[in-house]
């Protein structure tokens, strides 16, 4: 749960409350209070119920929120950024790339070029061509 409170609010509105209203209000408009009700009663835990039919059009209803403000509709991740020493056994850089043009490179080019090669022949012998 997010540490200020919040945002620890806005994210129960729009994970929990929002899908129920916009199920609520669904049933609402289809069935009117009788199916709304029915809801209710037709299940042991309705507000599961109602949270799985509103899901789909709270999703649609975030990424619109997303559009107008990122983060507005769905939340935004906080995290740590630290530097890691370059000497540490966790270093995870990649390597520097052969030199333009070296022996290394060309190596690398023909192969892809081969396996490429193979995988078209492999196509056309499947494909009766």
């Amino acid at each position: 749960m997010a540490a200020d409170p919040f945002d620890a609010l806005r994210l129960t509105l729009m994970e929990d409350l929002l899908p129920v209203g916009i199920a609520v209000v669904d049933r609402a408009r289809r069935g009117g209070p009788r199916q709304v009700v029915e809801a209710f009663t037709a299940t042991d835990d309705p507000l599961a119920q109602l949270r799985q039919e509103g899901d789909a059009a709270a999703k649609a209803v975030r990424a619109s929120l997303d559009q107008v403000q990122p983060g507005l509709g769905n939340p935004v991740v906080k995290v740590e950024v630290r530097d890691v020493p370059a000497d540490s056994p966790t270093d995870l850089s990649v390597p520097p790339p052969p030199s333009p043009g070296g022996p290394e490179e060309r190596r690398a080019l023909q192969e892809t070029l081969s396996r490429i090669s193979g995988c078209l022949e492999e196509l056309e012998r499947r494909l009766g061509a």
